[in-house]
């Protein structure tokens, strides 16, 4: 069975898509830790992030500079943490989480719930920042 992220990127289901490439997807996370939380997804699906290959993973890490980069022009943060936790969905990806303390990358706090309409808004200022 497809994993969620794979539904997202044959869009079977929506996501809200801030970046895209023939190889690479970024959305934003529905239950972020904060806003602006967006995942990064080989469109390959492989479960554990070390079993890409060496030059999707060199991708995946271009890919993801490259969305970090726009995030931080439209989120107001110091910086963007990385996380790879690789447990909650059998796909493998990259967390980029905007940061202005280090508790905003503890993946045990509480996640928040934004409406469809704050990450409509928060994806399409990421999109415009490419």
């Amino acid at each position: 069975m497809a994993s969620i992220f794979t539904r997202i990127i044959n869009r079977e289901i929506p996501g809200f898509i801030v970046a895209e490439d023939e190889r690479y997807i970024a959305f934003l996370d529905i239950n972020p830790m904060v806003i602006g939380h967006t995942l990064v997804v080989p469109k390959q699906e492989v479960d554990y992030i070390f079993d890409l290959d060496d030059s999707t993973l060199e991708g995946l890490n271009v890919f993801a500079k490259n969305v970090a980069v726009a995030i931080k022009k439209s989120v107001n943060c110091k910086r963007i943490g990385v996380a790879v936790i690789g447990l909650e969905v059998p796909h493998a990806h990259v967390h980029l989480v905007p940061m202005n303390r280090t508790d905003d990358l503890n993946f045990t706090r509480h996640k928040l719930s934004p409406t469809k309409e704050e990450l409509t808004e928060v994806a399409e200022r990421i999109r415009k920042a490419f």
